[in-house]
């Protein structure tokens, strides 16, 4: 029987199954529903409850309210495997047109280019703005840079993070970025950083918890392409089997922007990177280790390839993935991140903003 199903949405949960709607919508409100996928659900007559549980919800309804909906209307004694609430109000929300796929959007590339860290970090806010107006469409911009520093998280205490005299000593220049998460050491060819620039749709109704793994999916396909098989610990640690490779932070904008950009080390040394950051022993309580030193397991001897070989490697998954397009960064970019690095990154005022 055809019940005239006018949107369908569809959403793999990650480490999950496939969860697909059909709704039809009559006087701007759901009027049918039919979810369905290849998740497991017990007893059967609790899909019925979840198409009911739908029924009569307007069409401009929010994530939560989806949510909430769906956990009071399927019966106490449902088992919902592969799948939850957040990934059925995640799809209809789809269906509806509030939240998006990647395929929704035009992405681009912009691969490495050797530029000051400070500047790095300020083309993070300035790509972030153009994707926020528009004038920019979803971007990956991944980092290059000949001068050492550690950047900051946007919360960190300077004081608390850094040791300024090791700092020094070494030459390395002290960045806050504006997102939060913990501190990148940062030499020339010792890490891979890359930055997403996305549209909130993206990510829509998704804690931050959910949406790491979830916006990093392809970067975990291009490491088992080379035979790496990478997790995330939660919260925003990346690791295999033999330690911690790496890390993400996000920043949410105003203008509907996501900033997401992990740090995985490729060729760190680890030695000097415990002189110049000061990581307690309260920092790694909770990862089973008992020397900071041993937190860092380096790409390099795992991937048995060059840095930019990985970087040419990840490039070409993201984009075939995403049938992403490449571009550059163009003059007016490259003077607005330069001013931005002088005028706030550069400052003491911004450096030392949580002493």
């Amino acid at each position: 029987m055809d019940l005239g199903y006018t949107h369908h949405g569809e959403y793999k949960v990650v480490g999950g199954k496939l969860v697909v709607v059909d709704l039809r919508v009559v006087d701007g409100a759901i009027a049918a529903a039919s979810i369905n996928g290849d998740f497991f659900l017990e007893p059967d007559e609790a899909l019925a409850d979840l198409n009911a549980a739908l029924i009569g919800l307007p069409v401009n309804v929010e994530h939560s309210v989806i949510r909430e909906a769906v956990v009071s209307g399927v019966r106490p004694d449902a088992v919902m495997f592969g799948f939850d609430a957040d990934a059925v109000a995640r799809v209809v929300r789809r269906a509806l047109g509030h939240a998006t796929t990647w395929a929704d959007h035009q992405w681009q590339v912009i691969g490495p280019s050797i530029l000051p860290i400070a500047e790095n970090v300020a083309l993070d806010e300035v790509i972030a703005r153009q994707v926020a107006a528009g004038t920019r469409p979803p971007t990956l911009r991944f980092w290059d840079w000949k001068d050492s520093g550690v950047v900051i998280g946007s919360f960190q205490s300077l004081r608390n993070e850094v040791d300024a005299a090791a700092a020094a000593a070494h030459g390395i220049q002290v960045v806050r970025r504006i997102s939060g998460g913990g501190a990148m050491f940062m030499e020339a060819g010792n890490c891979i950083t890359y930055s997403l620039y996305l549209p909130g749709s993206l990510v829509d109704g998704m804690s931050f918890a959910d949406s790491y793994p979830f916006l990093d999916t392809w970067t975990m396909e291009a490491l088992a392409s080379i035979g790496i098989k990478a997790h995330y610990k939660p919260l925003n640690d990346i690791a295999t089997d033999t330690g911690k490779i790496g890390g993400a932070a996000q920043k949410r904008l105003a203008g509907g922007v996501v900033l997401h950009h992990v740090t995985m080390s490729y060729d760190i040394d680890a030695e000097k990177m415990v002189q110049v950051l000061r990581i307690g022993r309260e920092k790694i309580s909770d990862k089973g280790i008992t020397s900071a030193v041993k937190r860092v397991d380096p790409l390099k001897r795992q991937a048995h390839m060059s840095r930019l070989e990985l970087i040419d490697t990840m490039i070409s998954v993201f984009a075939a993935k995403y049938a992403a397009g490449s571009a550059q960064l163009d003059a007016d970019t490259l003077e607005a991140a330069r001013v931005l690095a002088i005028e706030k990154f550069s400052t003491e005022e911004w450096t030392a903003r949580v002493p």
